[in-house]
């Protein structure tokens, strides 16, 4: 069964599908080995780790392209990219749409800010008119419909922070119409409002948790409660990138002055759990296979 086709179906039973922020092949492939369903592309996480820069439009559409390509190629999993709001206008966004499709991408993220846009959870966002995001989907539809019609459209709106919860649901429900799989609603919050949006909008419903970060805006509603609302995806989005930031920091702070990490195998991975992860041994056993020079 393709990927798009597996994300869809999860998607369509409004079961709260956790799709995990990813920012890099390691990140994904230890999402993939611990059993997740699915990931998505995080544009935070790739513009802070790979540019040290905030998400505010940063990278290229090349450059997302290509780290992502580089994501799906490792994984067994759907992987959802990020588009942004597209690189441009509906031409540019129908563009993309056809290049994340051929690199076997499974859904994708495209959002209603202004561009140069931001992270959702950041101050200073502006969206563009529910005219024009209506018809960047129309064309992204078009793609999809003629490429991949499994191929999931994920039409983010950061409608609420400057318009209300009622905008959201009506320009949710026009996404929808224009062809968009499932509204993509940030930054509701409370559970109220998550509640409104899901039965108001005439489709499956992301939400979006910046889990254990705090200055989201969106408080951490237990995903149970989300699968009992009727939520049809919850996207955990930075959670990685934020650990891996941890992580390193931690690491380097005992090693500093000169010290050593002897013993502090709470801090690292072991060699050996590292070559599982990145496919050591099953290169080594093509190597036996294949080289007439091959060393044990």
């Amino acid at each position: 069964m393709k990927k798009s086709t597996v994300l869809k179906e999860a998607i369509s039973k409004r079961d709260a599908l956790v799709c995990v922020g990813v920012h890099d092949v390691i990140s994904a492939k230890l999402a993939d080995s611990l059993g997740f369903k699915a990931v998505q592309v995080s544009g935070f996480g790739l513009s802070a780790t790979y540019l040290g820069l905030p998400d505010m439009a940063f990278l290229t559409a090349s450059q997302m392209l290509e780290f992502t390509q580089n994501i799906v190629d490792a994984v067994d999993i759907p992987v959802m990219a990020d588009i942004d709001t597209g690189f441009g206008n509906a031409i540019n966004a129908r563009y993309i749409t056809g290049k994340v499709i051929n690199a076997g991408v499974a859904g994708m993220n495209i959002e209603d800010q202004v561009f140069p846009k931001r992270c959702g959870h950041l101050d200073g966002k502006q969206v563009v008119s529910k005219e024009e995001m209506v018809l960047k989907i129309k064309a992204c539809a078009e793609v999809r419909d003629e490429m991949d019609p499994d191929f999931v459209i994920n039409a983010r709106t950061d409608a609420i922070l400057k318009e209300g919860v009622d905008s959201a649901i009506e320009r949710g429900n026009a996404y929808a119409q224009a062809g968009a799989d499932m509204i993509f609603v940030e930054s509701p919050s409370s559970v109220e409002d998550i509640e409104k949006v899901v039965k108001g909008i005439d489709a499956p419903v992301s939400i979006n948790l910046f889990d254990n970060v705090a200055g989201g805006k969106t408080p951490l509603i237990p995903v149970e409660r989300l699968r009992e609302i009727g939520v049809a995806r919850v996207s955990i989005p930075v959670g990685t990138t934020f650990a891996a930031v941890r992580g390193i920091k931690n690491y380097l702070e005992a090693i500093s002055d000169g010290a050593l990490a002897e013993g502090r195998f709470d801090l690292v991975a072991s060699f050996d759990e590292f070559k599982e992860l990145v496919g050591f041994n099953d290169f080594r056993k093509k190597e036996k296979d294949y080289l007439v020079n091959f060393v044990e």
